[in-house]
């Protein structure tokens, strides 16, 4: 009784899954200017022709996570047929029921699937790069004790030229510069001292010509 009742909910799921699917593909494949019952785009507004591309863009998505779902619709029917359904794949333990009742499809128990999503940091770079020269290595030298030319410096010379960004788009951004990280970083130098010019006076060395 526990499995019947299970299966039908996976067979009911997937159902209603392939009718969705079904439906996202014969939208998918509609020509644009069919679904907004035009001959042409060109005489349309761009804010409409640009809602419709929202809409389809936003089918992909639902298909692509409808396609998701019925993996792992098919993966817990095969877990039924294989006398596994309910057994965490991960600890081995028995999934909770009221779980299963909650998501059917489900293959972790509740601790190993908090466990996997639990927050990392995800800023963390694989250890290969330590060893990895260029051009496979990091080429970002912030944080380390390395001096030089690398990567971030090379994306600023280039990003200084335009990039696909403007201030409207970074919140309190007045000007091209804030576009991208530290783009108002002075060039060539690493301490304000730096930026004091070495010049000598033009009157000494009117002074020295005298002299002579």
């Amino acid at each position: 009784m526990y499995l019947e009742y299970f299966k039908r909910e996976l067979l009911n799921l997937k159902g209603e899954l392939e009718k969705q699917m079904d439906i996202l593909i014969k939208r998918g494949t509609e020509p644009l200017k069919e679904s907004i019952g035009e001959l042409s785009g060109y005489d349309n507004h761009p804010a409409d022709l640009g809602a419709e591309t929202f809409e389809r863009a936003k089918d992909l998505g639902l298909r692509g996570n409808t396609k998701v779902l019925l993996m792992k619709v098919n993966h817990a029917l095969d877990r039924l047929n294989n006398q596994t359904y309910g057994i965490c794949e991960k600890c081995g333990r028995t999934i909770e029921e009221e779980r299963l009742r909650a998501l059917p499809y489900t293959t972790f128990c509740v601790n190993c699937k908090e466990s996997e999503e639990k927050l990392g940091d995800h800023s963390k770079r694989p250890l290969e790069e330590e060893i990895l020269k260029f051009p496979f290595g990091r080429s970002v030298l912030d944080g380390t004790d390395k001096e030089g030319y690398d990567g971030e410096d090379a994306w600023q010379d280039v990003a200084r030229y335009g990039t696909a960004n403007s201030p409207q788009d970074i919140p309190g951004a007045v000007d091209y510069t804030q576009t991208y990280v530290d783009g108002n970083e002075k060039r060539g130098i690493v301490e304000e001292s730096d930026t004091i010019l070495d010049e000598e006076d033009p009157d000494e060395d009117d002074k020295n010509e005298l002299g002579k």
